[in-house]
């Protein structure tokens, strides 16, 4: 009995995943539960389960293809008799349609008419006082070209989507619902791109990743009528002004060009270099960074630590606390327990932007940055506020472990209102991290060493570390900033509470 492997959804939100790798191959046995093979949303990277036992019969998804969820991607057989297919199977075409069912026809149409005239050139010669046949009017009415639309409110170029494909695609009637997942909306938000104007190709209409890309990419649809362009990303400044016809980011001779300025001329006859295409992780932390560059206003603040006291009490509890609790006692909960009480003292340091009204959050989710072989990811202690010493230290292993292992659930990468990323634990005396949006503020945690500090007016060695603060200036200030930042140090420098 043959078993279907299907694309699944990895959240709410999420509605179509990149296959990066098959731990199987074609014509292997598998177990029930095994991973099979491993997807990359826009949220995290994850081993998915084979559904059942058996022989891995087809693969219809190869990797690096993006299809929507419910796709079926491979074929499992259960009784272990089928044939495996030897090379992966390109996806199913429903899963990534290239053309709208009614670009097909109109082109078939359009074919048919021009075979149709061809024939009947030989026979009949037509009479310029003739008024046009049915064929030569469908053919005039398949090429006759859309009428553009009108200017908007903003000022933006008005465009067309490039390609047959897009062009001919219908509209969506007035009021009817636009499908799309919270990263679309934030491209187009952030794009002034109205998403009414831009055809989905995903499952069921729904605009994808691709799509609005692929607008923005090729001129963009039509921008909202009567939107304001955000005061912090201005339409002249976020898209450098070029002619249309060197637009598109993806032509032949600019990758070439670009190729050029990486690989210097002279090298490129020698091969001593090697090019690999970026991860999907990769790209989306990318695309991240780049956009909160952008978006954000980002401003630095250093400061220094003397956590002598907390290393002398990590030292002494550290194997008490792992016989006791089963769990390693590393620094990473003394600075999120930091953290939590000066969000509480300075709130605005614990909030986001939604337009022009800031979003003042009342609890605090701490996003702690993992590094992985293959990237980095976010995961976030939800409610960190709520949790004690020991709490918090188990939540961080926890989730550090199964981001490492590929386990890690879309939801506990998101709703994050405040991060912490820690350079020191490679060695880094301190770091400028990028704010991890829609966060208003990122701390950096420095490498802690001892270093000749004066202290009533005498040298001292002690355990010292630097802060570093990156915050958004469109809604903290410098002093506020400063502030947050004596809080941390004051409650590191004199702590109190205990570990167990």
């Amino acid at each position: 009995m043959a078993t279907d492997v299907i694309m699944p959804q990895m959240g709410e939100s999420i509605f179509e995943g990149t296959v990066t790798k098959w731990l199987k191959k074609p014509g292997e046995k598998v177990e029930r539960d095994e991973p099979l093979f491993e997807i990359s949303t826009d949220k995290v990277d994850a081993e998915i389960p084979s559904p059942a036992a058996g022989v891995l019969k087809e693969i219809k998804v190869a990797e690096g293809q993006t299809v929507p969820i419910q796709t079926v991607v491979g074929v499992i057989d259960a009784d272990g008799a089928g044939a495996a297919s030897a090379a992966p199977a390109p996806a199913r075409t429903e899963a990534k349609p290239q053309a709208k069912p009614e670009v097909k026809a109109e082109v078939k149409a359009e074919a048919k008419t021009e075979v149709n005239a061809e024939a009947k050139r030989g026979d009949e010669k037509p009479s310029p006082a003739s008024a046009p046949t049915k064929t030569e009017a469908a053919k005039a009415d398949a090429v006759k070209p859309a009428p553009s639309p009108a200017p908007t409110q903003t000022g933006a170029r008005p465009s067309s989507m490039t390609g047959a494909a897009t062009s001919a695609a219908p509209q969506r009637p007035t009021g009817e619902k636009i499908r799309s997942s919270p990263l679309v909306r934030r491209l187009a938000k952030e794009n002034s791109v109205d998403l009414a104007q831009v055809p989905g190709t995903g499952a069921g209409g729904r605009v994808s990743k691709h799509d609005i890309l692929s607008a923005i990419e090729g001129g963009g649809a039509q921008s909202r009528p009567g939107a304001q362009t955000p005061a912090y990303a201005p339409q002249a400044a976020s898209r450098p002004s070029m002619p249309p016809a060197s637009q598109p980011a993806a032509t032949g001779a600019q990758a070439h060009s670009a190729f050029e300025s990486a690989v210097p001329r002279e090298r490129m006859y020698f091969g001593n270099y090697s090019v690999e295409p970026m991860t999907v992780m990769r790209q989306r932390i990318a695309e991240h960074m780049v956009a909160s560059k952008r978006v954000s206003a980002h401003v630095y603040s250093i400061d220094e630590a003397d956590v002598t006291g907390i290393v002398k009490l990590r030292s002494q509890k550290k194997d008490e606390f792992e016989r006791t609790t089963g769990s390693k006692l590393t620094f990473m909960p003394f600075f999120i327990r930091a953290a939590v009480e000066a969000l509480h003292t300075f709130p605005t340091v614990n909030s986001s932007i939604d337009g022009t009204n800031i979003v003042f959050h009342h609890e605090c989710n701490i996003g702690v940055a993992v590094a992985l072989d293959w990237g980095l990811i976010v995961p976030v202690i939800k409610n960190a506020e709520e949790k004690n010493f020991l709490g918090l230290q188990r939540a961080l292993n926890d989730l550090a472990e199964r981001a490492r292992t590929k386990k890690l659930k879309p939801e506990e990468v998101q709703e994050g209102t405040f991060s912490i990323t820690n350079p020191g634990v490679f060695g880094g005396l301190m770091g400028l991290p990028v704010i991890n949006q829609p966060n208003v503020a990122i701390l950096g945690l420095g490498t802690i060493e001892k270093r000749p500090v004066v202290i009533d007016d005498a040298i001292a060695i002690r355990s010292m570390v630097y802060l570093t603060l990156s915050y958004d200036h469109r809604v903290v200030d410098g002093a506020v900033a400063h502030q947050f930042m004596s809080k941390i140090k004051h409650i590191l420098e004199n702590w109190s509470e205990g570990v167990l």
